[in-house]
């Protein structure tokens, strides 16, 4: 009679009348009582839980131990609690094991975060698989990723019987774990092999088509659901839309937002993603209008708020939130304190700086990522000092590190001490964001010898190295060089206006209206479409004319060139 009782509490969501009615029983458990017992400790995890499962655990008579049941109960429990190895000593005791088990104990494992565990385990079994396992396993596999984790997948997958891959969650998990292989192909024939899809199996695969970054794919299939919405799409959806940003994600995004139902609008997952959507769009006071309508705020909306903030210019609000918070007594997270280091960098005020600083906790300023942002701030503020004391404090410093220092010593003009930290950094930690910094810092120093030394040690040059190395040539006046370079690139590769704008940037510097016109023409029939640089490069070759005292000549040039683009300046437009 118990064991009934306590299944349908459990059945109806409320198992901590599970152990109430438990603390009124006059006599001892059996083993069908104990079963559903850790049952239901194991869904409350709380403290009451702990101590009632493990007391349970420990007066356990021996007879019972042998009972398949019970202890894969137990197991499962001790799994929920984080205690790895009192469920593995209950798995070596057990006798004979059946695969029920063996699902338990391997999904306590990824439960766990021990996904390399759990592959061990799995190859172990000798006993026929259940969709159970091949759920499990697909999902290990999707956390590792591994070549390890791949083969094992795949080889699982094709010898999966025909009776499983009909069972919608067993295919949802191999979607997920092709989806996150890369195998994007092969999530697709699962996908449309199945006869019947539910929402779940939709989202898998919009998921997996936003984590390979096929945006347009995911709102494809969008389009085509015609069952209910769960906030996990709302969620995935948003998230798309927020990549893309083009007219056609603005409208489905939009449109999804205003026909959202308010139950869900008060789910913070699904609300943080709409605000990054938005903010995403520049559209910063439709985000402030669901911030304010969100009754029960996390430190994650208010991130999501002044990470919106920082996107569009407007960093000095992240302040003002900071103190809402503060206010309320919401304590930010690592990413909070991020984001608002990043609104100290954009405000370059070192007082802002300062304040913000002051007020992160010791455990989080020892952070990496929280060390690497405060370089970052420092520098961008123009206090090498500061920038240069948290570097040293960095215990194991990684290529952000040393990056983001090379940065700041290249935007505060010393070149030389870049090009020594550069080289004292570990060449295995050396990324093509180093070698521009440090050829940024030659470039605004003037060191051209080092800067022509670091690039011909460079073995890929990608089209961001070269336009580097291209600005600093053009900023030293050694056009032909950097023309060499522009010339030797587009022998293999389409031609970059990026590099076109330095050199003519170069050229405007040098008053070299020869040079400049040239460029200018190169530029219009390279890149007819490109009208907004073309705009800038027409500001250019204008002000050359200007310095040089033609001033009826730049006007009249500056006027039929901007009307011939179809385009209006913007105020203060420039490329230096």
């Amino acid at each position: 009679m118990y064991t009934v009782m306590f299944k349908g509490l459990i059945t109806n969501n409320v198992a901590e009348k599970v152990l109430d009615l438990f603390d009124e029983m006059k006599i001892g458990p059996d083993q069908f009582n104990l079963s559903t017992l850790f049952n239901a400790c194991s869904v409350l995890n709380n403290n009451r839980a702990m101590k009632t499962g493990k007391k349970l655990l420990d007066e356990m008579p021996e007879n019972y131990r042998n009972n398949n049941i019970t202890s894969t109960s137990a197991i499962d429990m001790l799994m929920k609690f984080g205690d790895v190895e009192s469920a593995e000593r209950i798995f070596r005791s057990m006798k004979t094991k059946n695969i029920i088990t063996y699902n338990a104990t391997i999904k306590g494992y990824v439960g766990n975060e021990m996904f390399e565990k759990a592959l061990d385990l799995f190859e172990q079994i000798h006993l026929s698989l259940t969709n159970v396992t091949y759920t499990i396993v697909f999902n290990a596999c999707a956390k590792l990723c591994t070549d390890r984790a791949m083969k094992i997948g795949k080889k699982l997958l094709a010898k999966m019987p025909e009776n499983y891959r009909n069972d919608n969650i067993t295919s949802t998990s191999a979607i997920d774990m092709l989806m996150k292989f890369g195998d994007v192909e092969s999530a697709e024939r699962i996908f449309r092999s199945l006869k019947t899809k539910d929402i779940i199996t939709y989202g898998a695969m919009m998921k997996g088509y936003v984590g390979n970054e096929m945006f347009e794919k995911a709102l494809d299939l969008f389009e085509q659901i015609h069952l209910s919405l769960t906030n996990v799409i709302y969620t995935i959806v948003f998230n798309a839309c927020a990549k893309l940003c083009n007219d056609r994600a603005m409208k489905i995004g939009k449109e999804l937002l205003a026909k959202m139902p308010e139950n869900y609008r008060n789910d913070n997952i699904t609300l943080n993603s709409a605000i990054d959507m938005l903010m995403k769009f520049g559209d910063v006071e439709s985000a402030e209008r669901m911030f304010r309508s969100i009754k029960a705020k996390g430190a994650n909306i208010y991130g999501a708020l002044m990470n919106g903030y920082n996107l569009n210019g407007e960093s000095w609000k992240c302040f003002k939130i900071f103190e809402e918070m503060k206010e309320k007594d919401i304590i930010p997270d690592e990413i909070v304190w991020n984001i608002l280091i990043g609104a100290c960098s954009k405000s370059g005020m070192l007082h802002h700086c300062q304040y913000i600083v002051n007020q992160i906790p010791l455990n989080i300023q020892n952070q990496i990522r929280i060390q690497n942002a405060l370089i970052d701030m420092w520098g961008k503020c123009g206090s090498i000092e500061n920038a240069k004391n948290v570097f040293d404090l960095v215990v194991d410093r990684d290529t952000i590190t040393y990056n983001a220092m090379i940065n700041s010593f290249a935007l505060n003009g010393m070149g030389t001490q870049a090009v020594e930290l550069y080289r004292e950094m570990p060449n295995n930690l050396r990324d093509h964001i180093s070698q521009i910094c440090v050829l940024n810092a030659c470039s605004h120093a003037g060191l051209l010898h080092e800067a022509r030394t670091i690039f011909n040690e460079i073995s890929l040059k990608t089209e961001s190295i070269i336009t580097t190395m291209v600005d600093c040539l053009s900023r030293l006046f050694m056009f032909e060089e950097a023309q060499k370079l522009i010339e030797d690139y587009e022998k293999t590769n389409t031609p970059s206006i990026v590099m076109y704008m330095s050199l003519l940037s170069g050229a405007r510097n040098n008053r070299n209206s020869n040079l400049s016109e040239k460029i200018y023409k190169r530029m219009k029939t390279l890149f007819p479409n490109a009208k907004e640089s073309l705009a800038a490069g027409v500001v250019l070759l204008s002000n050359i004319y200007s310095s040089l005292g033609k001033h009826e000549e730049a006007k009249t040039f500056r006027s039929n060139q901007i009307e011939e683009l179809g385009v209006k300046v913007k105020v203060g437009l420039s490329w230096t």
